[in-house]
């Protein structure tokens, strides 16, 4: 007579939960969801087709990296929607589509707050001086250098065309 019930129980490792999120933390992931949860109660239609569209592309990053995504890439999708928003903004205010822009713009609000707080021109201009004083650009042929070490500190904080049109303006005075 076997007993089944008898056997050693294993110890489980967290390689056997792939839905465990182990050291890495998604906080960021886990409040979009809650404010999803929120808005669905609410039954506020914009924020909710907003938050389930970045969910989506929150999904396909994690697909393409083939990993969950931590802070760090969730933070990169939304600043990608915040650009495209933008982008579609600008399109659509040329083609006289102000129903379209209002749109763009509620869109724009939900995911501008996700970001972190946007940093000034003052402060965007204090950190490229920096960046030039530390690479030692001559000229705007190191515009390239100054912006692969300027970009990293500002991910998240800064608009990337408005730091390149600063760093453009800091490098021609020199």
């Amino acid at each position: 007579m076997i007993h089944w019930h008898l056997r050693a129980p294993t110890k489980k490792s967290e390689a056997d939960f792939p839905w465990s999120a182990g050291s890495q933390e998604m906080v960021l992931k886990d409040s979009i969801q809650e404010a999803l949860r929120g808005a669905l109660k609410r039954q506020q239609k914009v924020e909710v087709s907003t938050l389930r569209l970045l969910l989506s592309e929150i999904k396909n990053a994690e697909i393409a990296q083939q990993k969950p995504a931590d802070d760090n890439k969730v933070l990169d999708v939304i600043a990608r929607e915040v650009k495209r928003r933008r982008e579609s903004i600008e399109a659509f205010k040329k083609g006289n589509r102000s129903d379209l822009v209002a749109q763009e713009e509620a869109e724009l609000a939900i995911l501008m707050s996700y970001l972190p707080e946007q940093m000034s021109r003052a402060e965007i201009m204090a950190a490229a001086r920096q960046a030039v004083d530390a690479v030692g650009a001559k000229g705007l042929s190191d515009k390239g250098r100054v912006m692969a070490q300027l970009m990293p500190q500002l991910k998240g904080k800064a608009d990337g065309k408005e730091v390149s049109e600063i760093v453009s303006e800091l490098l021609a005075a020199i």
